[in-house]
């Protein structure tokens, strides 16, 4: 399964000496990804992925969010490669594993 969304990156907040960024999935594509991986989830709900955004692509998971939206982590050399802001739009592309 490829989708493709935009959304605007956020840090986490839970921990102010943490440096986590990520952007959210619109939830309708949320529920679709959790209905298809059914009973079958891994560690904390993740679900891997592979991730696009811009010329940056890398492995990594995504993981639901408190609002259940899953979330993908934004790690600091793709938002260095691809000058990413918080608050700023950020298209991704996800190519999800096992979909």
């Amino acid at each position: 399964m490829i989708v493709e969304f935009t959304d605007e990156m956020y840090r986490w907040e839970a921990r102010s000496d943490a440096d986590w960024y990520f952007v959210a999935m619109p939830e309708e594509l949320s529920v679709d990804v959790a209905e298809l991986q059914g009973p079958s989830r891994r560690g904390f709900g993740a679900v891997r992925v592979h991730a696009t955004v811009g010329a940056s692509s890398w492995r990594t998971s995504i993981f639901p969010g408190g609002d259940g939206r899953y979330v993908l982590p934004l790690k600091r050399a793709v938002r260095d490669a691809e000058n990413l802001r918080e608050g700023a739009p950020v298209t991704v592309v996800l190519e999800i594993a096992g979909v």
